[in-house]
């Protein structure tokens, strides 16, 4: 069994029906008040499509999609999206979204070699969003004002459903903190990535850890990223490289950080290519999508997913994504859940 959190006397603050209510509540909420942030609407987005076309997410490069044969094209495969940061770019396109404005839908998926533990399940839900944006605008500083957006609507959720449910406590900061993955590592050097996320964030609660995918000055990645999607290779104007990150908060009932969100500024043609070879992956140029970036097809956006149970795990103080979405867990995490007092679904 992966490592599991069993909190010290948990109680669910809601009941099983009351948590139902309280997922409808703020998925409804918080993706109404993410649309009208980011002027984006919703759009219908794929459960699979197409290998070998360069569309589908391949996270860090060593997960396995679930694929299966298509009979009526000859036994084509497809394979279930990871993801759906290049499909949405892809869409921008093909709707002609103009720059400021841009989409958003309800991405599910399949990541049959996640690891499961309190946070990770086969299932993953999330707001998958993108956004067009001029290309005079991949800076630090516009990515800090998109960063700042999501918060707030993060934020506004969370005092919704606190008015609701009195008995669920506001713990998110009014402000979110911003610092490089390379900051973070000179400021504990003798912690791992991890450990590095959990000190900053039991520090500030709230922050954005910039530039993941490229490496540090330790010769390391802060973590991994596929290389054609986020820029995380280009130099900033605080000398430090990537235009990335992710939305890390505290979590009170496990005690430990909390991964939201994974966002950033978009690779062009140039960033591609640099980022492909730095990955050895240069092959990829040939596919479906990367001839249409290098082409000009595409235009510059900048997009994310923010997870939708985790989201609704954080702001219910629940202490495991299994009381939030149905999934299948292994059998000893399922007693140990129950007899921790943890309903899972």
């Amino acid at each position: 069994m992966s490592q599991l959190i069993i909190p010290k006397d948990y109680r669910p603050l809601l009941d099983m029906q009351q948590t139902e209510q309280g997922i409808k509540q703020i998925k409804d909420f918080f993706q109404q008040n993410l649309s009208t942030e980011l002027r984006l609407h919703r759009v219908t987005a794929p459960l699979f499509v197409l290998k070998g076309l360069g569309i589908n997410d391949d996270l860090n490069g060593v997960e396995r999609p679930v694929s299966f044969p298509i009979k009526d094209l000859g036994d084509a495969r497809a394979e279930v999206v990871h993801s759906l940061a290049k499909w949405k770019r892809l869409t921008l396109a093909d709707y002609r979204v103009k720059p400021g404005y841009g989409i958003y839908t309800d991405m599910n998926a399949i990541r049959a070699d996640e690891e499961l533990d309190n946070l990770h399940s086969l299932y993953v839900d999330q707001w998958d969003w993108e956004r067009v944006m001029n290309p005079d605008d991949r800076n630090l500083d516009f990515l800090k004002r998109t960063v700042r957006r999501i918060y707030a609507a993060m934020l506004r959720t969370e005092y919704m459903i606190s008015e609701v449910y009195p008995v669920l406590t506001p713990s998110l900061p009014d402000e979110i903190h911003f610092i490089h993955s390379e900051e973070l590592l000179q400021r504990y050097p003798g912690l791992d990535a991890k450990e590095r996320e959990n000190a900053i964030a039991r520090e500030y609660k709230s922050v954005f850890i910039i530039g993941i995918g490229g490496k540090l000055s330790n010769g390391e990645p802060h973590d991994l990223r596929a290389p054609d999607y986020d820029d995380w290779s280009t130099p900033n104007s605080e000398g430090y490289k990537g235009l990335n990150g992710d939305i890390i908060v505290w979590n009170d009932t496990l005690g430990r950080s909390f991964e939201l969100s994974s966002m950033g500024i978009r690779v062009n043609k140039e960033v591609m290519l640099q980022q492909l070879q730095i990955c050895g992956k240069e092959e990829r140029e040939k596919l479906y999508f990367h001839q249409r970036l290098l082409s000009g097809d595409l235009p510059q956006t900048i997009g994310g997913g923010i997870g939708q149970s985790r989201l609704c795990m954080l702001l219910l103080k629940k202490a495991h994504i299994g009381e939030i979405q149905a999934s299948i867990w292994p059998d000893d995490m399922r007693q140990s859940c129950q007899q921790a007092g943890i309903p899972l679904i």
